[in-house]
């Protein structure tokens, strides 16, 4: 109780015993150990004694208390600002003991741990009962699976609900009670693995002969509740089904519609072609609102307009109206709703991102500026010393890059105290990535290797050994044309291999010109050169398989010819924007600087400053971060998959047996033509877990998915039409849709005029490390001063000094 009032009173109170006197406004207080005449008296907000929230382990003793109050302070600024480079949340228990625990949860070794318990829980599904551990699927051919015996799958499934209840005790311990009620991701992890345990009790107490685990429909919660983007993206998702909502009631409507249009059209009592689609396509309202469903998705198009429009070429209107209105203007209109509403929902929740990482800095500067004001009576500026910030630096869990950009930018400034737009300043080092010049290449004193140095080293031979690669991917293909009715051992391969021998004549040695030119470390700074260097040593010991293997080498030479070119071409120059070939110097030109001089005697543009391992902006790279940006959507389909596989094989398992004269099959010509049996699709089925992902995948891509309605509806009733439009709702409308709005997003930024100079910049280096990003970064607005002081004043474990 004690503990509750202590933290529900800001850390300078009167009410503590205080001396009275308030602390420099808009400092943050840190935990203290003693009270001090004439210091500003602090206790932790843990409600720890002083003498424990002291130090930055557990169990250390007692020491002089402005030591251990500005140790205190460093700790808490380091914390804040791991929490800002990881866009976490900064409302969490400050005190020592707290800190020391929040900063072991967040180390790389325990989320290593939570992330393999998380991988091994899901993985899981594959060998439990019903076990995937068989070479295939097919009813016909499946040797009996072997099963787990009972207790063991249930026994690592223990292990990792021990690991998940250690979790979500640490996280709520970290937060506080308060927090923790109030946190609905939280509160629902407690409720998931409370079920669990049960669910899993149930299943001993039965012998693991239970009929349904519900457990298993849980597990990918645990997946989504360890990633903040797939919150967010999961919480866009909810708000914006209300517009998708609003199109699915009009294909609903027109579904409808055109379902009793087609009964009333095709009645066949006169025509025997209407007969015959009555009877196969519009038998009764079911079997029609299924047709014309798959007819939505172009599945069985044309085949179910044949009957009747190979009697009348106007019940064609029929279908086309249908066609033009569902599939190509209703869908297409899903499709831009929820681009529309994902992107704005989106935007809202990156600027939330952004919001965190400022909020950290900013904590932390407050923080270190109560250590600059600790001793002072009057202290007649607010600040940070550049000391206290380097001490804090190195603490932080940080790449090296990113600690050598942020102190050299410190070094930069002249001295004095911080402030705090120069605090905040320093941390935009992280919204960029580094690049990584290559090595320097070799000097030769002979003119003449000089002269071959830079004529092999020139991009014009990068060029050269491109049209190499396609005249022999080129070479290729005519000679597999013209032996396409020849049987391999009948073929002539003398030309052909003489073709293929004098190309990699040349790969090799425009592989040792470039070592030449480059140096072996350029050479293999290069991830495109190594590549390239690998396929040509495999080609010369593929032999036979040469032709096969040189297809790999043209991609890999198409890869090259993508390039860009060095930073210190001169060819450059003439990219830039506004065609500013020779500006003065040391001109700049949002962010390129011309240096007259050059590395080889060019003039060229250059980043920055120059140095080895520059920066440069880099919120919208064209490949990693269109993956980055579309992770959470792929994560979120995975859970998706997960669920309805469990969900699958509950309903489905068994129910696809196999024909009893199997043999007979598929050339006795009684199952009907495009029937499951007679496409032998028996593959695709819900007997265990690996075989329901296919068969979901299967049904998502929509080719020939009636035949699975069909099958399905035959086999296990009616009523399985339902799971199966659901997964198509589900994963091809509303899934697919997502995935093709942050696409057409990132295609769109990546094309703004506003980021098309950033863009060029990022391209001037092949080889790169990205940081922790942001999408979007540059579309979003930056907290205000207000904005920032209003949040941490509310911080529910570290408030302003009164």
């Amino acid at each position: 109780m004690a503990d509750t009032l202590e933290e529900s009173e800001p850390l300078l109170s009167r009410a503590r015993g205080g001396s009275g006197r308030d602390c420099p406004r808009g400092v943050l207080t840190c935990s203290s150990v003693q009270e001090s005449p004439g210091r500003c008296p602090v206790q932790s907000r843990s409600g720890a004694p002083a003498h424990q929230a002291a130090g930055s382990t557990p169990g250390q003793g007692h020491r002089p208390g402005a030591a251990a109050r500005r140790d205190l302070c460093l700790d808490q600024a380091v914390v804040l600002i791991e929490d800002a480079i990881q866009y976490r949340s900064i409302n969490h228990r400050m005190d020592a003991r707290s800190l020391w625990l929040y900063r072991w949860y967040y180390s790389s070794s325990s989320q290593w741990i939570l992330s393999f318990t998380i991988f091994l829980i899901l993985a899981l599904a594959f060998v439990e009962t019903p076990s995937s551990l068989t070479r295939t699927s097919d009813v016909r051919y499946r040797p009996a699976p072997w099963e787990p015996p009972c207790g063991l799958t249930e026994g690592i499934e223990a292990l990792c609900l021990l690991v998940f209840a250690a979790d979500v005790s640490v996280k709520s311990y970290l937060i506080g009670w308060a927090q923790f009620r109030r946190n609905p991701w939280l509160l629902a992890y407690l409720v998931v693995l409370v079920a669990s345990l049960l669910d899993w009790t149930v299943s001993l107490s039965l012998v693991c002969q239970e009929p349904l685990r519900v457990r298993r429909l849980l597990r990918p919660f645990f997946l989504m509740q360890n990633s903040s983007m797939m919150k967010k993206t999961l919480k866009c998702i909810r708000r914006s089904l209300p517009e998708m909502a609003s199109v699915g009631l009009l294909l609903a409507v027109h579904l409808c519609l055109f379902t009793v249009f087609g009964m009333l059209l095709f009645t066949g009592e006169k025509d025997a072609g209407q007969d015959r689609e009555r009877l196969t396509y519009f038998f009764n309202l079911p079997e029609a609102l299924t047709t014309l469903l798959v007819l939505l998705t172009t599945a069985n198009n044309p085949d179910v307009m044949i009957p009747v429009y190979s009697r009348n070429r106007a019940y064609a209107i029929f279908f086309i109206a249908f066609t033009l209105i569902g599939s190509l203007f209703l869908m297409n209109l899903m499709t831009a709703i929820i681009y529309n509403q994902f992107r704005g929902y989106l935007m809202m929740s990156l600027q939330t991102s952004l919001l965190r990482r400022r909020l950290g800095t900013r904590a932390a500067y407050e923080v270190l500026s109560s250590v600059t004001a600790e001793g002072e009576a009057h202290p007649k500026r607010l600040g940070v010393k550049p000391e206290d910030f380097l001490q804090v630096l190195q603490k932080v869990q940080l790449d090296s890059d990113h600690k050598q950009a942020i102190t050299e930018k410190l070094h930069s400034r002249g001295d004095g105290l911080l402030s705090t737009d120069e605090f905040q300043k320093l941390f935009y080092e992280f919204d960029k990535r580094v690049i990584k010049e290559h090595p320097p290449r070799p000097e030769y004193q002979s003119p003449f290797l000089r002269s071959t140095q830079f004529l092999f080293g020139h991009h014009y031979f990068d060029y050269l050994g491109n049209l190499m690669a396609l005249g022999n991917l080129v070479t290729i293909c005519v000679f597999l044309v013209l032996d396409a009715h020849v049987l391999p051992k009948d073929r002539d391969d003398f030309v052909l291999g003489i073709l293929n021998c004098i190309f990699i004549l040349y790969y090799l040695l425009e592989m040792l010109l470039k070592v030449f030119s480059l140096g072996l470390q350029g050479y293999l700074s290069y991830s495109s050169n190594v590549f390239d260097g690998l396929l040509t040593i495999v080609l010369l010991e593929a032999g036979d398989a040469g032709p096969a293997v040189a297809v790999g080498h043209d991609a890999a030479r198409e890869r090259a010819h993508r390039l860009p070119l060095p930073a210190h071409h001169p060819q450059h120059a003439a990219d830039v924007p506004g065609g500013q070939h020779h500006p003065g110097p040391d001109q700049e030109h949002a962010g390129l600087r011309w240096d007259p001089g050059g590395e080889s005697g060019h003039p060229c543009w250059r980043l920055g400053g120059a140095r080895p391992g520059h920066w440069v902006g880099s919120w919208s790279s064209a490949g990693s971060g269109s993956l980055q940006k579309e992770g959470p959507c792929i994560r979120v389909e995975q859970v998706i998959y997960y669920v309805f596989a469990i969900i699958g094989i509950s309903l489905f398992q068994g129910v696809i047996v196999a024909p009893r004269n199997s043999s007979l099959a598929s050339v006795n010509g009684s199952a009907p033509c495009g029937s499951f049996e007679q496409l032998e699709y028996w593959p695709n089925n819900f007997d265990d877990f690996a075989a329901a992902l296919v068969t979901l995948w299967d049904v998502m891509i929509v080719n020939n998915w009636q035949v699975f309605l069909d099958a399905f509806r035959r086999y296990a009733g009616p009523w399985s039409e339902v799971y199966f439009v659901l997964w198509w709702l589900v994963s091809s409308v509303i899934w697919v849709n997502l995935f093709l709005a942050l696409i057409l997003e990132n295609f769109l930024h990546k094309w703004d005029r506003r980021s098309h100079l950033q863009s060029f910049t990022q391209e001037l280096e092949d080889t790169s490390e990205m940081t922790q990003e942001l999408p979007f970064r540059d579309v979003l607005e930056e907290p205000t001063e207000e904005e920032l002081v209003e949040k941490l004043s509310r911080h529910p474990h570290l408030q302003l000094c009164r």
